[in-house]
């Protein structure tokens, strides 16, 4: 229940009590919401999130065509099933579903917009987190920001790992000269015109693949794609009914979805990884199939990476395809030389007149929200940490982080990280336990791996801010679902943990 800080100097009306706090109200805080609920009804715990609404990224990404880069059957969540037939599903109807989500199950009222949280200390003393937190401010039209402290037993961070104020910055030369406008997709202006005008759109991923298709519906006079290196892009159905499901219950139906959307993209990832000739050979040969008659596949459709090296593109009914058959979309494989007044040079010596540039080159990465993270007042370093089954960290008690797939739906990963969270609050409960930590020994740090598979750019860059998994046990990365959720429902919660018993 909600009550005022006794000890520390922090005995202030602005001073709360949660046995449970939740950072963020996209899909990951949501998900941690309604598992707290169903597992833990006796736990006073609340989202703090730092924007005016819910969503995460769903709220916050406004550039044309926005969608899901991944299937809603496994994105959904498993405790309210995404029952549209579409599995690629626009920002627009994703916000929708938060929202009915957040209101039937009654987790809106548990949310206090407008919090940003900007420290978090974990007071040994008291065996819990103290949260700095800043509620409104002159930017959201609340006049001054307002200090609070927030107390709580056990800090769920929800906070995705893409930084929401700032995009990742890309070396483009000669951007100051361009005389048009210029537009970054995290910050899509809501003014834009590019009806009848000329559009170049820089980058080779999800977004791109999203903004083209979307960019012609939308009337624009030419797009062009520029890309240094391509993309694999599949194409996936929007309805794929079969037969059979309008004679089944739809709970079966939904199930059944659910577990297909799941299983066969780990089939796709074991394929690609495993045999990478024949994967290559397959999605190139999709792509051209495509594609317009006499379209080159090679060398806009040629990466020169093996596939799930980097992230696969998904595009639904193949409208990113079928953009290039209308005569206004474009691709061009090149490097730019420099940017000019009205365009930008090629190395090639080409030039792509632009009205406006597009700058799909990724996001920045951001670990914890950003939020400066101490124990006992002494900062965390936190690449210096590993990750305990990617959802604690080494040296932060009562910490969950909750991240995803690299490989599959966001949701999956966030889901089982949840569940874990849930059992290990109940152990602390039924044991009497004030506090658990991740602790890894140093055999197990002979060997350290990079939390991500993947070498895309964005990624790579990022890699210096992100905690570190290792080799072997549960501090190895996750890839698979199935071994993921099994290890956070039955796995053993001693390997790497250190549960504390702390009068307070």
């Amino acid at each position: 229940m909600d009550g005022y800080a006794t000890a520390n100097g922090d005995a202030t009306p602005s001073s709360i009590h949660f046995d449970i706090l939740i950072i963020g109200s996209g899909l990951s805080g949501i998900n941690a919401a309604y598992r707290i609920q169903e597992s833990l009804p006796a736990s006073s715990y609340a989202i703090l999130e730092a924007r005016h609404e819910l969503g995460g990224t769903w709220s916050q990404f406004r550039y044309p065509g926005v969608r899901s880069d991944s299937d809603l059957h496994t994105l959904g969540f498993e405790f309210y099933p995404w029952k549209a037939s579409n599995p690629i599903a626009s920002g627009e109807s994703i916000m929708r579903y938060l929202q009915d989500t957040a209101d039937k199950f009654g987790i809106q009222k548990r949310i206090r917009y407008r919090h940003k949280v900007v420290s978090a200390d974990w007071r040994s003393d008291q065996q819990r987190w103290r949260l700095d937190i800043q509620i409104g401010g002159s930017n959201d039209g609340e006049g001054e920001a307002r200090r609070a402290v927030y107390w709580t037993k056990w800090l769920i961070m929800g906070t995705g790992y893409y930084d929401y104020e700032s995009p990742m910055t890309t070396n483009i030369p000669g951007i100051d000269k361009f005389q048009g406008e210029i537009a970054h997709p995290q910050f899509w202006p809501e003014d834009m015109d590019y009806k009848g005008k000329k559009v170049v759109v820089v980058g080779s991923g999800a977004t791109t693949i999203t903004i083209l298709p979307a960019l012609v519906d939308g009337g624009v006079g030419r797009v062009t794609q520029l890309q240094r290196s391509p993309s694999y892009i599949m194409s996936i159905l929007q309805d794929d009914a079969a037969w059979w499901e309008k004679y089944a219950p739809q709970w079966f139906v939904l199930r059944y979805k659910r577990f297909m959307f799941t299983l066969i993209p780990i089939l796709l990832y074991k394929f690609c990884i495993g045999f990478p000739t024949l994967a290559t050979t397959f999605l190139r040969n999709h792509a051209a199939s495509q594609l317009p008659p006499n379209f080159p596949v090679d060398p806009h459709f040629k990466p020169g990476y093996n596939p799930w090296q980097q992230r696969m593109c998904l595009c639904p009914d193949g409208d990113y395809f079928k953009a290039f058959s209308s005569g206004r979309a474009h691709i061009v494989t090149d490097t730019i030389a420099n940017v000019v007044a009205d365009g930008i040079e090629l190395s090639s010596g080409e030039k792509l007149e632009a009205d406006i540039i597009v700058t799909a080159t990724g996001l920045n990465m951001r670990f914890l929200g950003g939020i400066d993270v101490s124990v006992d007042g002494e900062s965390v370093n936190v690449p210096e940490q590993y990750m305990w089954r990617t959802s604690m960290l080494t040296s932060l008690p009562n910490l969950g982080n909750i991240i995803g797939f690299w490989n599959a739906s966001w949701t999956l990963g966030s889901d089982t990280a949840s569940r874990l969270f849930v059992r290990l609050i109940k152990h602390m409960d039924d044991n009497r336990y004030t506090n658990v930590t991740p602790v890894i020994g140093e055999k197990d740090m002979e060997r350290t791996v990079s939390a991500s598979p993947l070498n895309s750019t964005y990624v790579k860059n990022a890699m210096s801010k992100m905690p570190k998994c290792a080799e072997r046990g549960p501090w190895k990365p996750r890839d698979n679902y199935w071994v993921d959720n099994w290890g956070a429902m039955r796995g053993g919660l001693e390997d790497g943990l250190v549960w504390q018993r702390v009068d307070t």
